[in-house]
């Protein structure tokens, strides 16, 4: 139970607060002050005891002085600020109904008693503490003294026994102790080694820093230096090792000995060597790889003075063919000649030939005259190539097509030379191949570009970046409007409105042409309802629309039914949707090929045969294809543009709309520019027409005003 303030326990306490908070300040403790304060309280009630008891005890104020002592209250101020405490609020808190004058006097003499347990405790303390000191030197003398022995004996067996290899020498380059790991690096004598001085040990492949460096230290400019170093053995043969040398200075801190420490890397470097080797040159051929021919080429281009640089890229015509015929071992073999012939073609200072993979090579010259030695360099290679190369008893003849880039150093980056002479060269091959072209910048950009559509092709189409513009269909008869041909074009963020001959050929190639065809028709057919919803059918039938369909699109399997699919979800008849094959897409066409395009025939689709008279087909197939429309090509049209008209034209014109009619196919013919063509087309029979004197390709609100003002006419 805790007292009540006024009580005698809450009278103590008061006591012991006021103690504490005069002594803590002076006194070294880890304790916090309220802990401090109960370390006091014990104290405090001892000297409350003593000062009412029947008989006085000095004893007991000793005891309190040797405890302060104790408890680290050491200081000279501790205690005369505890015996102050004790003879203002002793008596005042303690002494409740006693005699204040005998009180008083027993508070004064439990000071004394506290002082001089204080003081005998404080005595007893420093002689300990002094003996301790004194025991403790004694034994730290005892333990240096084996220290020192233990630690010569360990640097004795550090120095014999270590690994690598230890040398002392004096400032002036005296060797005074070597390691049995440094002989062994070196071979022979002892004696040998000791006999150099340091300066001598020199070698052909030291760095130029590296005597700088030793100059400093043994001048004490420097505590250590660390580099790769060369030696010569004694035998001659050349050790090389990571060398650190450390200054050791006497006591005074002055410049004494120096201390080397060699690591043998002889072994490591000839490995690493050996990597760097493997890493850098073709392992078939032998030659500079990819990763070399970079380096060096990047070296070339970075050098100024005015110097320029010539580079064949080459590449074998036909490699691919021998591989697959002879098998990749005789391929082989067919590689490791035609580098043999290369690396001969290029001996000259500044020239060097590399394997990039495959069969693909490059020849680098460099020099001030680059653009006759790199012409000089292909047409060697070129020439190098002509002899037939004999593997497994056959005569392989190997011809080539190069790529030549030309020009001054420090224009354009490794990356973008090797581009333009990759480019470059096929352009060479295909012009044929066996032969060299220069690089073109125009071409170039040309091609980056062809290349930046054909990547950007996928998202486009995702990115709703194609729309269609509609050119109409004309009746010769009647001028009115039949259709209209749907004509893709991409709307690309750079390079603006770009027509389909830019990247139909890369949609083809690429397989795209597929889903941007399927999108077309959709899109075209959707149009075409939306022109029936608005102003119905014409007197001859509904309003067309002509879809063009690539030779890939031809092949899909999927072509008929998501023709189907599309025309029922658009509610639009087959008969209004006229589907455009080329007359060379269907050269030589079999019976696989024609099924789909029978099956959409037969359907009710339209299928006209485009450009017509520009292949070699044989007009008695036209009986077989399942066709109903003959598109003329315009170039029938240019020689109508002059009046008079040129017979032949007029002629074969003539000749094939007879022919078409005579087989029920209906004749339309594009490119129609004047009113004197369109009259002429006309009368020699031809149904329809397209061209710009009716209307360029627009978006599809402009057929709607044609077809009004045919209505209104």
């Amino acid at each position: 139970m805790i007292a009540e303030p006024d009580g005698p326990e809450g009278r103590l306490r008061r006591l012991t607060t006021i103690w504490s908070r005069a002594v803590f300040p002076v006194t070294s403790t880890s304790l916090t002050r309220p802990e401090f304060e109960e370390q006091l309280l014990p104290l405090a009630r001892r000297l409350s005891g003593a000062l009412r008891a029947r008989v006085f005890d000095a004893g007991e104020g000793e005891a309190v002085g040797a405890a302060l002592v104790g408890a680290h209250c050491t200081a000279p101020d501790a205690l005369s600020r505890s015996l102050d405490c004790v003879d203002a609020y002793l008596v005042l808190y303690c002494g409740e109904g006693g005699d204040q004058e005998d009180l008083r006097a027993r508070s004064a003499r439990l000071q004394h008693a506290m002082a001089a347990g204080f003081a005998r405790a404080l005595r007893e303390r420093t002689l300990a503490e002094q003996e301790a000191i004194a025991q403790a030197a004694l034994r730290a003398q005892g333990v240096v003294a084996q220290a020192l022995h233990a630690s010569e004996a360990r640097f004795r067996a550090v120095f014999e026994g270590a690994a690598i290899g230890i040398g002392i020498a004096d400032l002036e380059g005296n060797v005074l102790q070597i390691n049995g790991a440094l002989l062994r690096m070196f071979g022979g004598s002892e004696q040998t080694l000791r006999i150099r001085n340091v300066r001598d040990w020199t070698h052909a492949e030291d760095a130029p820093q590296v005597w700088r460096l030793y100059e400093e230290l043994v001048r004490g400019e420097r505590e250590h230096y660390h580099v790769e170093k060369a030696f010569y053995r004694p035998d001659g043969t050349v050790l090389w090792t990571n060398l650190t040398v450390s200054l050791l200075r006497d006591p005074d801190g002055n410049p004494q000995y120096q201390l080397a420490l060699m690591e043998d890397t002889t072994e490591r470097r000839l490995l690493n060597l050996r990597l760097r080797y493997e890493a850098t040159h073709d392992a078939l051929t032998g030659l500079p790889n990819r990763t070399l021919f970079f380096e060096r080429l990047e070296k070339v281009l970075s050098a100024g003075d005015g110097r320029r640089f010539g580079l064949c890229y080459l590449d074998l015509d036909g490699f691919k063919t021998i591989n697959d015929s002879l098998g990749h071992a005789a391929g082989d073999r067919l590689l490791v000649e035609v580098a043999d012939r290369l690396q001969a073609c290029a001996t000259a200072p500044g020239e060097m030939v590399a394997r990039l993979g495959g069969d693909e090579f490059v020849a680098l010259t460099t020099g001030t005259d680059t653009q006759r030695e790199v012409d000089e360099l292909a047409s060697r290679i070129l020439n190098a190539l002509v002899a037939p190369i004999r593997i497994d008893g056959r005569e392989l003849t190997v011809r080539g097509s190069i790529g030549v880039v030309e020009g001054p150093v420090g224009e354009r980056s490794a990356a973008e030379v090797l581009r333009s002479a990759d480019i470059t060269m096929y352009r060479a091959k295909s012009a044929g191949g066996n032969r060299f072209e220069l690089a073109d910048p125009e071409a170039d950009a040309r091609t980056i570009t062809r290349h930046g559509l054909t990547t950007a092709l996928p998202a486009a189409l995702d990115r709703g970046e194609f729309f269609i513009e509609y050119q109409p269909l004309v009746r010769l008869g009647d001028g009115s409007v039949r259709g209209a041909e749907a004509l893709v074009r991409w709307l690309h963020p750079q390079h603006g409105v770009l027509g389909p001959d830019r990247f139909i050929p890369l949609a083809e190639h690429t397989g795209l042409i597929v889903p941007l065809g399927r999108w077309v028709m959709e899109q075209s057919v959707r149009q075409a309802r939306e022109w029936r919803e608005r102003y119905g059918d014409g007197t001859e039938g509904p309003l067309r629309i002509n879809v063009n369909l690539s030779p890939c699109q031809l092949t899909h399997p999927g072509l008929v039914q998501e023709t189907v699919d599309i025309l029922e979800r658009t509610g639009v008849a087959p008969d209004a949707l006229c589907l455009e094959v080329t007359e060379s897409a269907l050269i030589g066409a079999d019976d696989d090929l024609l099924k789909p395009l029978r099956r959409l025939a037969e359907m009710g689709v339209d299928i006209a045969l485009d450009d017509f008279g520009t292949g070699y087909s044989n007009l008695a197939n036209l009986r077989r294809l399942p066709v109903s429309v003959l598109k003329l090509d315009r170039s029938f049209t240019q020689g109508m543009q002059q009046f008079p008209a040129d017979p032949v034209d007029l002629k074969i014109v003539e000749g094939i709309v007879a022919l078409a009619h005579s087989l029920d196919l209906a004749v339309t013919v594009e490119g129609v520019e004047t009113g004197a063509q369109a009259e002429q087309l006309r009368t020699l029979g031809c149904d329809t027409a397209q061209g710009w004197y009716y209307a360029r390709p627009g978006p599809p609100d402009r057929l709607h005003e044609l077809a009004l003002a045919d209505a209104t006419g």
